[in-house]
This record gives structure tokens, sequence and C-alpha cells, in this order.
């Protein structure tokens, strides 16, 4: 080998060792010494020479080893989703074929840069980012199936929550509180779960945040490493700050956007950085709120990123200055205008490649998402007990279950509103793998919540609401709602939730109306002027007392006792009392609901079942004999095509063992109105129309989503009504009663808002029926 084949690194732009703790390159100055020895012993002695090529090819071997190639550091600035392109940049890096020894990043850096760290390439980086929905990620979307029956109703009723305290209203810190972003990144980095010292990961990783109260930077470097990511790119307004070591974080965007030092202290001899933050905007640009909090985050950081631009020895600013922090929906595009910026300094980066041994990044083999939990430890909690975190994350230790059941588990914990921050890691010893929760209790306890309904038959109404936590006992939960409107109404809840055991409850319920309604609706109305309608005024008090169970989240039994008055008169008929008795009856449910949306539901199953037997009675009217209802009810939601679903719906119900008495009848007709007693929506009739002491209804709805939350839908539905129908084949006979809808739905913060035509072959009229808001 001739020492004109010697060959030393590409030179760049910019000298690999431009600075003195770099030095020049060691085999270079190493070679020059040699060369200058052997000029100087030629002289002398030709077995100089050769003693000289001896010595110079025995020690290259080692040197070579020491200096193949220098360590490179790799910077990853935060900007949101603008930090997409640092995808397109690692893919880059990685068809260079060169090896990242170090990895410092900040906020969507931190994110990716962790990923990185943890053994993923790029190009799986970029399937998880494609197949990540960032609308829920914003909104700390958690699923209707991981949330309890209560936590449903919620969601189902209430168009405005806001924490209440002392009588003053507050607000939210943040838009979400990341748990979405806690389960994702938990979940993809379960590979490094038992790593705490991030030095020790596949590749050495740090990432920055700010502590909130003194303005410092915090350097994450140990620890839970979704933990770090995620208190790294917390920011603020978007995200809630995140707590550490007793310290609260936010964005570590805020102090240093670019931790270039950080890198080279880790022991970076080249840092490749990638640059994605903003530049400062004028006046005319800053138009809205997230532009300016990050303007105001770049205001001392653009000055800053002046010297360490010159400090970084290859640079990539990638043009993506006509995106946004929240342009997630433009992925694709910002992670190609990445690769665009990396390949205009592809020999830049291609010179920092080995020549000896071209690297390529292997694909991370991850491990299944399967977990066996020895042991669930929570940290001391002073308002809730372990049942009742055990009971909401829905599994036992020593059970073995997918990522997915804990994940879900954890969105129930968060969806109980109890806790402000929600984390979580694992250990591991001899004796297996535990779970360690770290739950902040939410100090807040009282919450205002409003809503707004409006129905063709209760009418116009405002719901406020009440709800305080820990009121008397551990876990336990008071709420009343008052419907201020056309019909007042109320309902009083208080219930203890423990959890894998059951649960006790007592409820109160007022609910009236006045509408004109069939004579034939019950036996007891007199009609001696032949009217074709009839008006009612309809008050019903209900209090329960009750036990139940939730199993699964998606199913509940329960069981209790009920006292209900009535009072239903006609100013029609000279006021005359059609009742005013009480009903003592003793009851039991069995309920199950998976679908992903109470309203326009595009998959899942809904099923009830109840037994209610009724014992004693004031008997107004003197023809109560005790008797029983049973009735179930199936849904069903199929979907179609990411426009297209359609549901199935199946009832029934009848008496048992005495006929009953008229006021507990089933009566059909009428749509968009909250379900009491054994009142029941039908297509086609008037509200209040047709009513039996048995029935059964089929249904079915094709629900279009032409434009995101709008909807057109058609529903047809066929009932057969009768005295005791199920005493005889008539219930199997072709339907009596048919009807059909065609409507229109938009789904708003307030609810849905609704418009249907409906019409059947038996009526010469139709219906128009107008329902605005969640049904309550």
């Amino acid at each position: 080998m001739s020492l004109s084949q010697l060959s030393v690194p590409s030179p760049l732009s910019k000298p690999f060792f431009s600075k003195e703790k770099k030095g020049a390159s060691f085999v270079a100055l190493f070679f020059q010494e040699k060369i200058g020895f052997v000029h100087s012993g030629l002289s002398s002695s030709i077995w100089g020479l050769v003693v000289a090529v001896v010595f110079v090819c025995s020690f290259q071997n080692s040197f070579a080893q020491e200096q193949k190639r220098p360590k490179i550091g790799l910077v990853l600035s935060g900007g949101g989703a603008k930090g997409f392109a640092h995808i397109g940049v690692l893919k880059v890096i990685e068809e260079a074929g060169v090896k990242i020894d170090y990895i410092g990043g900040t906020s969507m850096g931190a994110v990716i840069g962790g990923l990185y760290a943890s053994g993923y390439n790029a190009t799986q980086i970029d399937s998880i980012f494609q197949s990540t929905n960032f609308d829920e990620l914003l909104n700390d979307y958690i699923p209707r199936s991981s949330k309890s029956f209560y936590e449903k109703r919620n969601d189902d009723l209430y168009a405005i929550v806001l924490p209440f305290n002392q009588f003053k209203v507050g607000i939210p810190t943040a838009l979400s509180k990341g748990l979405y972003n806690y389960n994702l990144l938990s979940r993809i980095t379960r590979n490094v779960r038992h790593i705490k010292d991030f030095n020790n990961l596949p590749t050495p990783f740090i990432c920055i945040a700010t502590n909130i109260e003194t303005g410092k930077q915090v350097l994450l470097n140990k620890g839970n490493l979704p933990h770090a990511m995620l208190a790294s790119a917390a920011f603020p307004s978007l995200f809630s700050p995140v707590e550490i070591n007793g310290e609260l974080l936010v964005d570590g965007g805020v102090v240093n956007n670019y931790p270039i030092e950080e890198v080279r202290n880790l022991g970076a001899d080249i840092v490749i950085g990638v640059d994605v933050q903003d530049d400062l905007w004028d006046k005319s640009q800053l138009k809205n709120a997230t532009k300016i909090l990050v303007q105001i985050t770049n205001l001392h950081s653009i000055e800053k990123m002046k010297s360490k631009i010159l400090d970084t020895d290859v640079y990539v600013n990638p043009d993506i200055k006509n995106f946004g922090v929240i342009s997630f929906d433009k992925g694709k595009e910002i992670i190609r205008r990445g690769e665009e910026a990396a390949f205009s300094v592809y020999e830049k980066i291609k010179a920092l490649a080995d020549p000896n041994s071209t690297y390529k990044k292997p694909k991370l083999k991850i491990e299944q998402e399967r977990l066996d939990l020895i042991h669930v430890k929570s940290n001391p909690l002073s308002r809730f007990t372990d049942d009742y975190i055990l009971g909401k994350l829905k599994f036992k230790p020593g059970q073995r279950f997918d990522y997915s059941v804990l994940q879900s588990g954890i969105n129930t914990i968060h969806a109980s509103e109890n806790f402000n921050a929600i984390s979580y890691s694992f250990e591991k010893d001899d004796k297996g793998e535990s779970l360690h929760l770290n739950l902040i209790e939410n100090p807040t306890k009282t919450y205002l919540k409003l809503g707004l309904h409006y129905d063709d038959l209760f009418k116009s109404g405002v719901l406020l609401n009440i709800t305080n936590k820990n009121t008397f006992f551990k876990n336990d939960l008071a709420s009343i709602d008052l419907v201020l409107g056309d019909n007042f109404r109320y309902n009083l809840d208080y219930y203890i939730d423990n959890g894998f055991n059951f649960s006790f409850g007592f409820n109160s319920q007022l609910n009236q109306f006045n509408k004109n309604i069939s004579p034939n609706i019950t036996e007891r109305l007199l009609n001696p002027n032949g009217y074709n309608t009839i008006n009612v005024d309809f008050l019903d008090l209900t209090t329960q007392a009750y036990l139940q169970k939730g199993l699964a989240q998606s199913f509940l039994v329960g069981a209790g006792v009920e006292l209900k008055y009535l009072h239903i008169n006609s100013p029609t008929l000279s006021n005359i009392y059609i009742d005013k008795s009480s009903y003592w009856s003793a009851f039991g449910h069995l309920k199950f609901d998976s679908f992903d949306k109470k309203i326009f539901p595009t998959r899942g199953w809904y099923l009830t079942a109840d037994f209610q037997s009724y014992l004693f009675s004031s008997d107004y009217n003197n023809n109560f004999k005790p008797f029983s209802i049973v009735k179930a009810n199936f849904e069903r939601a199929v979907k179609l095509s990411n426009k297209v679903a359609v549901k199935f719906q199946g009832d029934a119900g009848l008496p048992i063992g005495n006929e009953g008495i008229s006021f507990f009848n089933f009566v059909l007709g009428g749509y968009g109105f909250n379900n009491i007693n054994n009142f029941k929506p039908f297509y086609g009739y008037d509200f209040l129309s047709i009513a039996a002491n048995s029935y059964i209804k089929l249904a079915s709805t094709i629900d279009v989503e032409f434009y995101r939350k709008n909807h057109f839908n058609f529903s047809a539905n066929y009932a057969n009504l009768g005295k005791n129908l199920f005493q005889s084949t008539d219930w199997i006979s072709l339907p009596k009663y048919s009807g059909y809808a065609v409507g229109y739905g938009l789904e708003t913060i307030i609810g849905p808002i609704e418009v249907k035509y409906s019409w059947s072959p038996e009526n010469s009229r139709g219906f128009t029926w107008f329902s605005v808001g969640f049904w309550f």
C-alpha cells in the first residue's frame, strides 16, 4: 500500500476538526509524522525505510480502530408539526450510511429523537406518525369504550364542563392533559420501558424542558422516557405542564430549542443539526393565539440560534415557512421538505459515513403488546381507595393482557376527572414486572355543567348541573340537574363508586310535560264529547335506591327499590284526575354499551334488559293488582364505509302475572326526547299515539356522513302492539304499524341538531320534528 493511497475524511465546507478540542485528524497527523521520519532516514539506510513502513503498517490498524470515524451527534429542534421534517432528514442520513451516536432534541425534536434513540429507524417512525390521529391527540381523545356508564352519560348530556370553586367559575389549564400522547409513547417505546438511564438506550439521548416556576432549563437524561418526551413537548396552553421530580415542566423550546452544547457534552465530535423553528413574524402575520405563543417562545431562541448555527458542522434548515406548528394534516409534504433539505447537503452528510463499513440502521423488532404484571402500585391518595383505582383499571395483578387493556384502564381513570395528571412506569426484578402509577389528585371537587335542548314533547330546556365529589365519603359523587324552560325537571344523583366491588347509589328525578294525546292511550280517559285528542298534564316523580356493579366498562348490572308517584290530569275534561297514585316496586337491570358514539354511531352494540315488579300502590283508581314488566332492547351499528353506517334495532316488552295497569303501558310515537317509563320513539306517529301492555318493534337507519359532522339519514320502523300480545302468534304476523323518516343531522358542541320528516302509510298526515342538543 503506497502512501498516496492512504485516505482521510473528505473535507466539508467547514472542517470537521476546526476546534482545539476536536484537533486535526489524528490519523492524518500520524501519517505526516511518519512520512517525515522516513524521509529523514532515507540517506542513512534502506533498512530504515523498511522499518518505517513496517512500523506504520503495524500501528495503522490500532489507530484506525480508535479513530476510524468521528462520533456523530444529532440535534433536532422543536417546531410542532414542522418537526415532521426531522423524519425526512433521518431517511437521508440512513441512506448515506451514517450512524448516529448521540441524539438531543426539544419538543417535537425530543419526540422523534426519543423514538429514534429507542431503536426505531426513520421508515418506522414515518409509519407511526402517518397512522396517528392528530385530532384525537390534540383533543386528548378518550374512546367511549373506556368510559364508565356515568362518564358516557356525562358526554351525552353536557355541552360545557367548567371547574367551580367558591362560587367562581374556572377554566382548564390547557386544551389537553396530554394523556393520549403519553399512552401512545408508552406503548411504542415498550421495548425500552425498563431503561431508566437514557445513556443506556440503543442511542444515548437527552431532551430539554423548561421549569415553569423558575424559567430555567431542565436537562432530562434519566427516568421514564415517555414522561421526559411529553414534558419536553408540553406546549403552553395546548398541553398541561408535566411534573417530574417535583418540578413543573413545559416545552423546552422556551429556553433551549436547539441543544447543541448538550449533545457535544455527550461526546459528539461532529454535529448534524436540523432547525425547524419559525423565524419571527411581523404584526400582520400574528393573527391567532397559537402564532402569538410561538412568537413569544421564539423571541429569545432566534438570537441564540445565530451562534448555534455557526457551531453546527452540518446544518439542515428545511423550507417549511408556509406550514404551522399544528399543520399535522400536511405531514407528508413536511417530511418531503425535510428530505429535500438534507439532500441539499448530502455530500457533507455522506462524508461522515465510515468508508470501511456502510452503516444501515436495522428495523426495530417490536415486542409483543403483552404485559404480565405481578403488582400494581400507586402513590398514596387522600380521596380515593385502592379498590377504586383497580376497578377503573379493569384488570388485577396476576393477569396477562395487552397494552390496549392497560391504556383503556388509564383512560377510564382519566375520564373520571379526578386526577390532574396520570403517569406510569414499569419496574422489573427477580419476581417479575410491576406497574407503578403516579396519580396527582385534582384539587377541584366541584363542577358546573351546562346543556341546551329542544324537542316537541318536553319543549325547550336549559340544563344547569352542579357536581361535587367526595362530599361525604371517598369515591362518592353528588350531582343535581335542573332543567329550566317550558317544563321544569330535575335529576338528583348520589353514587359511591367501589370499583370491583358493588357500588351504591340514590336517585330522584322529576319529569313533566303537557301534551295533546289520543284518548285511547289509557282506559281511564272518559271522552263523552268524542274528542280526537285530549290535553294531558303528566308528572312523574321517581325515587330509587340501588346497588350496581360495572363489568369491563361496557357491562352494568344492578338492582334496587323504587317509589314512583304519578300525577296525571286532563284540562280538556275539566281537570279530571286520571291518576294520583304512588307505586312501590323492585327492579333489576343489565346494560351493555360498546357504541363509539351515542348519536350517529358507526360501530358497536347497545343492549338493555330490565325487570320490574310493582308490589304495592296507594291505588287512586282502585284497580291495582301486583304485576311485573320485562323489557329488552338491542341495537347494532355497522360501518359500511368511511361515510356510511347502518344501525339495526329491536325491542319488546310485556307484563308478567297480572295484566298491569294502563299508566305503565308501552306508548309509541315521536322522536328526539329523553325516554321515561315505557314511552318509546316511533316514526310515522305523533308523540304518545299508540299504546298497549305488550309490543315488539324493529327498526333500521342508514346514515351517510356526506361532509364532516353533517349527516343525511333514512329510517324505517315496524311494530305490533296488543293486549297480552305474546299469548298468541299475533306478534309474528305482518306488522300492524309502520313508519318512515328522512332527516338531516349536524354534530355540534351543544349536541346534535336534527330535523326529520316522518310519515306512515296508515296515517293521512306526516310530521316534522326538530331536536336540538343532547337529550335530557
